[in-house]
């Protein structure tokens, strides 16, 4: 009998990667399912499946079908029905960002992993990068101090063509997306290296006459901001920086510590070097007051280097499988991710009200959760092509008469 865990993914596209990447777990788990609308994916990704491996274009069909996880690759703002579904059949879950596209959505998600079982995990890859496990592992040594100030960016520009390519048509999420909502990129390494919550936000975003020429006025896309800044304050009083998906020039990924006695960041133009420098005055006995160095992966190196997004993708599953064996809590568990998605949701109302501070809601606290039970405002539009929130900074005086 085969005791192995049976992984189903949906979402052929993204989940490429994570079905590839199992073949390097074999002994412990398979992919035992697929679902996708698109049958040439489904035909596509064969090439790393098992012979008794089933396909899908039905999404009914394929959650009910035997299996103990499910990687949920689907459209990024539509992963909490889904996660609820698969948690209430006692189904573990791996959710691609965000994990819920609504402060609702928060709600339903957190209360299905409350009644459920079954392990619920965010599959977000950048803080298993090279740098930001070093990050983590010099912040916790703790000669730097408490961290007082910290950021992060995620930078991803791209030509007419990308956009075009990632984006086939007119209702597609990322012609709807704002500038807040994809940012798991850059705060949650923050967020795993100082082990801090998000308590309050603030943001503002930069309107792009090139983004409007470029992709608004061409159709690709609705969203003509080209980043948006926030100011996270976390539990422990500090002060965070981040983007969502920035898309001013060059491309890269930067985060960087500040703290009481020194800093440490990694290096722009070369995410796997980290610089660590102390004040003179802290430095602490028998280390260099600054130096800038390449770490060492803490295990695994060759399937890591390997993986995609700079090894992370290896260790995201590494870990749920990890969790599924040992019974274990996830790092990035469902309180995490609903607040990472509420920080984006929020941020983005501050921005459309020119920086107004909102309180990022604890959705361990049943009262809390009440607040935002009913709030389903979303830039995104339903089936009638209908959204109840404006994209782009452009239309905010729109967002006033909501």
């Amino acid at each position: 009998m085969d005791r192995r865990i049976k992984i189903g993914v949906f979402g052929a596209w993204r989940g490429q990667s994570f079905i590839s990447l199992l073949k390097h777990f074999k002994d412990d788990a398979y992919c035992c399912a697929v679902c996708d609308k698109n049958e040439q994916m489904l035909e596509h990704v064969k090439q790393w499946c098992e012979e008794d491996t089933r396909f899908f274009t039905d999404v009914d069909d394929f959650f009910e079908f035997e299996m103990d996880a499910v990687i949920l690759c689907n459209y990024f703002h539509e992963h909490a029905p889904y996660a609820v579904r698969a948690l209430d059949k006692g189904i573990h879950v791996l959710s691609e960002t965000t994990a819920a596209g609504t402060l609702k959505e928060c709600v339903e998600l957190v209360e299905a992993q409350e009644r459920s079982s079954a392990i619920y995990a965010l599959a977000e890859n950048y803080p298993y990068m090279l740098c930001n496990q070093e990050l983590e592992r010099i912040y916790k040594g703790g000669t730097l101090g408490k961290v007082i100030y910290a950021e992060g960016e995620y930078v991803h520009p791209m030509n007419i063509n990308e956009a075009k390519y990632l984006t086939p048509n007119s209702l597609h999420w990322r012609a709807w997306l704002p500038r807040t909502y994809y940012l798991t990129h850059s705060l949650a390494p923050l967020m795993m290296i100082t082990d801090t919550m998000p308590v309050y936000v603030n943001a503002k975003s930069v309107h792009s006459e090139l983004f409007d020429e470029m992709l608004v006025k061409t159709g690709i896309r609705k969203v003509s901001d080209m980043v948006s800044i926030m100011l996270v304050e976390m539990d422990n009083g500090a002060l965070f920086r981040v983007t969502g998906s920035a898309s001013f020039g060059p491309h890269g990924n930067w985060y960087r510590l500040a703290c009481e006695k020194g800093g440490a960041e990694s290096i722009r133009g070369n995410q796997n070097l980290v610089r660590l420098a102390y004040n003179p005055w802290n430095t602490p006995e028998g280390e260099e007051t600054e130096r800038t160095y390449q770490p060492e992966w803490p295990s695994h190196k060759e399937l890591a280097e390997k993986a995609g997004h700079g090894g992370g993708d290896f260790w995201v599953i590494y870990h749920f499988l990890n969790n599924i064996k040992e019974g274990t809590k996830p790092y990035f568990d469902v309180y995490k991710a609903v607040s990472m998605s509420a920080v984006g949701i929020l941020a983005w109302r501050s921005s459309l009200e020119r920086g107004a501070e909102y309180k990022i809601p604890d959705f361990r606290n049943k009262a809390e959760r009440d607040k935002c039970r009913n709030d389903d405002l979303s830039p995104f539009p339903d089936e009638n092509g209908k959204a109840t929130l404006p994209c782009s900074s452009k239309y905010a005086d729109w967002y006033k008469k909501v």
